[in-house]
C-alpha cells in the first residue's frame, strides 16, 4: 500500500513536472513568436493617400483608400501633441510600454464588472492593437498586447512610436491620424492646429465614429472641454488660453461631397479646394493607376506634382461655360480647352466637357474629331520646308482633282483663281489648300503631321489638306506649341515628377519625355507671321473684337457639316485650343463657322490668362530674312517702286519673310505698270507689310 501511494506521488510529480514543461515550452513558443512579430514589425506601414499638387505645390487632391497622409512628428503642432498625451497617456514618456497604475486601475473595474470595461492602455499598446493585433476586448490580447509594446518600446524611440501613433489614429469622417483630420475638419495642415482643434481632435480618439463633431457636436465639444481643463490643469496652456479655448464654437469647415472623391475613384479632393479641374485629375489618375497600379496609388502615399495652374484652370471652365450658355440652351453641345505652355509642354489647364459629373469622358484627350481647316498650318509648314514660301503663288485651283472616286473640286466661302500661301491661310481657302498638298504630296504631309506629335492615323485622301483625318485637340494643340517654340515639339505632360511617401523621385517627365525638332526655326517663323495674319485680318479676327489683343498667331476650322468649330492660337508663351460640338456628329447651328462658335471662347481664356502680359513676338530666327518686293517685277523694290500701285489699287510694294537665300536677290529695274506717283495721293500705304510685328496688332 505504501509502494503505491508512493508510485501515485511519483504519478502527481511527474504529471506536473510534464505540464510545467509544456508550459515553460509554451511560453517560450510564445516569446518566440513575440520576438519574430516585433522583428518583422514597421511603425510606418499604413496604408496612405497619395497626394496630387499643382504646379505651385499646393494640394488639390488625394487618390486614397483611406484618407491618410503621413506627417514628421515636427510637423505636428505642440498643442496637438500636448492634447493627446494628456488625454491618452500623460506618463508616456516615463513608462516603458505599460502604464502600471493605469493598468491596476482598468484591472480593478474590469474584475468589479467581470468583463473588459477599461482599457488602460498606453499610446504604444493602442499603436501596437492597430499594427499588429485585433481590437477584440478579451485577456489574451491585452496581454499580448502588453508584451508586445514592452518589446516595441526597447525597438523603437518614442519619438517614432508617438508620430507612428497619431499618423495611425482613427478620427472620424474617413480621417485617418491627425494630418487628415486636420486638413478634412479645419482645412489647415496639423502644424497649424490651436489649442481647442486640438483637444478636439484628441478627445474623440476613443470614440471617432460616436463623438465626430460633424454627427454628434455636442458630444464632441464636451469632450473637447474636458481635455481642455486636463491640460490646465497640468500646465499645459495658460489660464488665459484656456479661456479663449473654452469659448471657442466648432468651427468646420463645409464637408466634401463630391461624386468624383465618393464613388467613382478612390479619390478626394483636397479640403479647402474647389471641384475645379476635374477632367484634368481624372486623366493624371488614370496615367498613375497605368503606370504604378492601384495598390501603390491608393495607399502607397505617392506625391504626384502636376502641371495644372488653377488660376487658369479657373479661367478656361469660365470661358467654356459662359460660350456654352450663349450657344445652347438644351445643355447638350459639348467643348473642350487645353492650354499648354509650348517651352515645356505641361499642361496648364483643360476643360473635357461641358459637366464632369455628367460625363467623365474628356473630350480634349479622349475624342478624335475632325479638325477642318485648322489642319491647314501643318499641310503649310510642310510646303514651307518643301522650299515654298509665304509669297509663293498657288494657281491651277480649279483644275478637278482626279481620284478613284472621280474628279474632285473642293468648295469653300473664300475661293479666287490664284493666291499666296499667306493670303490663302488668311482666307482660309480650301482650293489652295487642295492645290498645295498635290505639290508637297500626301505622304510627306503625313510624315510631318506625325513629326509635330499628331498621333492618330491620318488618311492618304486629297481631302485630308480640308482637316479630314481625326485628331485630338490636345494633339493638334501641341502641333501648334511646336510653332510657338521655333520648331522644336515638346511633348505634352499632365505630370512633372513622382516621388514615393519618403520623398524619393520615381518617376519624373524630363526622363521620360524628349523634346526634338520637327521642322526648322524658319519654317517656324513664318507659319506664325501668316497666322498672325489669320489673327489680325482672316478667319480668326473675331479674338480682337471680343478684346484680345496681344500679338498672336492662330487659325479657325470648321467641318464641312458643321459639326466641329476649332480654333487653336498662340502668343510666345502659351498656346490654346478649343473646340466645340456635339457628341453625335450634328450640326452646331446653321453656318457655324469656328470663326463665331469657338473664337470668342477662345479669346476670353486668353484676355484673361495672359492679363497684364506685355505684348512681345518671336525672335527673327537667323535663316529667315525680311525683303520688300516689287509686285510688278517680283524683283527687290526700288525707291521708285513705292511709288506706284497696281492696276486693282494696291500698294506695289509688299514686304514678307523668306528663308535666307529663297528671297528675290536682283533689284527691280524700274519699268512699271500701273499708276505712277499715285500711292500718296490715293492714301494706299507705300508698302503692304505682314501683320506679325507688336505694334501692327494695336
Amino acid at each position: 500500500m505504501k509502494k503505491v501511494r508512493q508510485f501515485g506521488r511519483y504519478v502527481i510529480w511527474g504529471v506536473a513536472a510534464a505540464t510545467l514543461v509544456v508550459c515553460l515550452g509554451s511560453l517560450h513558443l510564445f516569446a518566440r513568436g513575440l520576438d519574430e512579430m516585433t522583428r518583422d514589425l514597421r511603425l510606418d506601414s499604413a496604408p496612405e493617400a497619395s497626394l496630387v499638387y499643382d504646379r505651385h505645390n499646393n494640394l488639390v487632391l488625394s487618390f486614397a483608400s483611406e484618407d491618410r497622409t503621413n506627417v514628421p512628428l515636427d510637423r505636428v503642432s505642440t498643442t496637438m501633441v500636448t492634447a493627446v498625451l494628456t488625454a491618452e497617456d500623460r506618463y508616456f514618456y516615463q513608462h516603458a510600454g505599460m502604464d502600471v497604475i493605469g493598468l491596476t486601475r482598468a484591472a480593478w473595474v474590469d474584475l468589479r464588472a467581470r468583463a473588459i470595461k477599461q482599457g488602460g492602455s498606453t499610446i504604444t499598446q493602442q499603436l501596437i492593437r492597430h499594427v499588429a493585433l485585433t481590437t477584440d476586448r478579451n485577456i489574451q490580447r491585452k496581454i499580448k498586447e502588453a508584451l508586445l509594446a514592452l518589446r516595441v518600446e526597447r525597438r523603437f524611440d518614442k519619438k517614432h512610436i508617438l508620430e507612428a501613433y497619431l499618423n495611425r489614429i482613427y478620427l472620424g469622417n474617413g480621417h485617418y491620424g491627425v494630418e487628415a483630420a486636420a486638413r478634412g475638419y479645419f482645412a489647415k495642415p496639423a502644424s497649424e492646429l490651436n489649442s481647442a482643434e486640438s483637444a478636439l481632435l484628441a478627445g474623440i480618439i476613443p470614440c471617432p465614429s460616436m463623438c465626430s463633431p460633424r454627427t454628434a457636436p455636442n458630444v464632441a465639444r464636451s469632450r473637447r472641454d474636458t481635455v481642455l481643463r486636463a491640460m490646465r490643469e497640468r500646465g499645459a496652456i495658460t489660464e488665459d488660453d484656456y479661456t479663449v479655448a473654452i469659448a471657442s464654437p466648432l468651427a468646420l469647415v463645409a464637408e466634401r461631397h463630391d461624386p468624383y472623391a465618393a464613388t467613382q475613384h478612390g479619390a478626394n479632393v483636397a479640403h479647402g479646394a474647389d471641384a475645379t479641374g476635374l477632367h484634368f485629375l481624372e486623366a493624371v489618375r488614370r496615367q498613375v493607376m497605368q503606370q504604378f497600379g492601384s495598390e501603390d496609388v491608393l495607399k502607397g502615399g505617392l506625391r504626384i506634382y502636376t502641371t495644372i495652374d488653377m488660376t487658369l484652370q479657373r479661367h478656361a471652365e469660365d470661358a467654356i461655360a459662359a460660350r456654352l450658355s450663349q450657344l445652347d440652351k438644351t445643355n447638350n453641345l459639348e467643348a473642350a480647352l487645353v492650354a499648354i505652355d509650348p517651352r515645356t509642354g505641361e499642361v496648364l489647364a483643360m476643360v473635357g466637357g461641358r459637366d464632369f459629373h455628367t460625363s467623365s469622358f474628356n473630350r480634349a484627350m479622349q475624342a478624335k474629331r475632325q479638325p477642318g481647316s485648322a489642319f491647314k498650318p501643318l499641310l503649310f509648314a510642310a510646303a514651307l520646308e518643301q522650299g515654298y514660301m509665304p509669297s509663293s503663288e498657288v494657281t491651277g485651283m480649279d483644275t478637278p482633282i482626279h481620284t478613284p472616286q472621280g474628279d474632285w473640286l473642293p468648295s469653300g466661302e473664300h475661293e479666287a483663281a490664284g493666291y499666296t500661301l499667306r493670303q490663302a491661310l488668311t482666307v482660309s481657302s480650301n482650293r489652295a489648300a487642295a492645290r498645295v498638298m498635290q505639290l508637297v504630296g500626301i505622304t510627306t504631309t503625313q510624315t510631318y503631321a506625325r513629326r509635330l506629335g499628331i498621333s492618330s492615323p491620318l488618311p492618304a485622301v486629297p481631302s485630308l489638306a480640308l482637316g479630314t483625318g481625326e485628331v485630338t485637340l490636345v494633339d493638334l494643340t501641341s502641333a501648334y506649341g511646336a510653332f510657338a517654340n521655333s520648331g522644336i515639339v515638346a511633348p505634352h505632360t499632365l505630370i512633372t515628377r513622382i516621388e514615393d511617401r519618403n520623398g524619393n523621385i520615381i518617376w519624373q517627365s524630363s526622363l521620360d519625355r524628349h523634346p526634338y525638332r520637327a521642322v526648322r526655326p524658319g519654317t517656324a517663323y513664318l507659319i506664325s507671321s501668316m497666322m498672325a495674319d489669320v489673327m489680325n485680318r482672316g478667319t480668326g479676327a473675331r479674338a480682337r473684337s471680343e478684346g484680345f489683343k496681344l500679338p498672336a498667331a492662330g487659325k479657325t476650322g470648321t467641318t464641312d457639316d458643321y459639326g466641329d468649330a476649332w480654333f487653336v492660337g498662340y502668343t510666345p508663351h502659351l498656346v490654346a485650343g478649343v473646340w466645340f460640338g456635339y457628341d453625335e456628329k450634328k450640326k452646331i447651328m446653321n453656318r457655324g463657322f469656328a470663326g463665331t462658335v469657338a473664337v470668342p471662347a477662345w479669346a476670353r481664356f486668353m484676355k484673361n490668362a495672359t492679363a497684364g502680359s506685355a505684348p512681345d513676338w518671336f525672335d527673327m530666327p537667323s535663316d529667315v530674312e525680311r525683303i520688300a518686293v516689287c509686285r510688278t517685277s517680283s524683283m527687290r523694290a526700288s525707291g521708285e517702286c513705292r511709288t506706284h500701285v497696281t492696276d486693282d489699287g494696291r500698294a506695289n510694294v509688299y514686304e514678307d519673310y523668306y528663308l535666307m537665300g529663297t528671297g528675290p536677290y536682283e533689284s527691280c529695274t524700274g519699268l512699271h505698270t500701273g499708276h505712277p506717283n499715285a500711292a500718296a495721293a490715293l492714301g494706299v500705304p507705300a508698302v503692304e507689310e505682314p501683320t506679325t510685328a507688336p505694334s501692327a496688332v494695336f
